[in-house]
């Protein structure tokens, strides 16, 4: 009779640099799949990812719900399902009250609608959520 043992000695072996990496994201993603699913359970009103319309490297252009357009806790709701955590991100919101086809590049009338931007540098370890003068005039750092 066979044994079923393997060919190799059974003992510990030192984990090579990529086993660890590996076990490292494995964690990490882990993680930021938990943290997903508890955004998204903590904001069941704002629990779908608003359209991803265009993207152009990093950059990805957001169409906002007009009625929540300065809403900050929704976009803050909305980070996580646009964005994995700890990755650069950046994001261009808009509105599209026109109910212009949407396409790439944007048409006039959707340009025109931005109503905040979202850049987050995982190098830098920085994000910042800055607004358009239009929907905030009194923001510090509005474009």
């Amino acid at each position: 009779m066979k044994s079923l043992s393997p060919a190799w000695p059974n003992r510990a072996r030192p984990m090579s640099r990529c086993g660890r990496a590996a076990l490292v994201l494995g964690v990490w993603a882990t993680a930021a799949s938990c943290a997903l699913a508890q955004a998204v359970s903590d904001t069941p009103d704002r629990a779908v990812p608003w359209p991803v319309v265009g993207e152009m490297g990093l950059m990805r252009v957001v169409i906002v719900p007009a009625d929540l357009a300065t809403d900050q806790a929704a976009y803050e709701a909305q980070l996580p399902l646009l964005c994995a955590p700890l990755t650069t991100c950046f994001l261009n919101f808009h509105t599209n009250t026109t109910g212009a086809t949407v396409a790439m590049p944007l048409p006039e009338a959707i340009e025109k609608e931005a109503t905040a931007v979202f850049r987050r540098s995982s190098k830098q370890g920085a994000e910042r959520l800055m607004w358009s003068c239009r929907v905030k005039p009194g923001a510090v750092g509005c474009f």
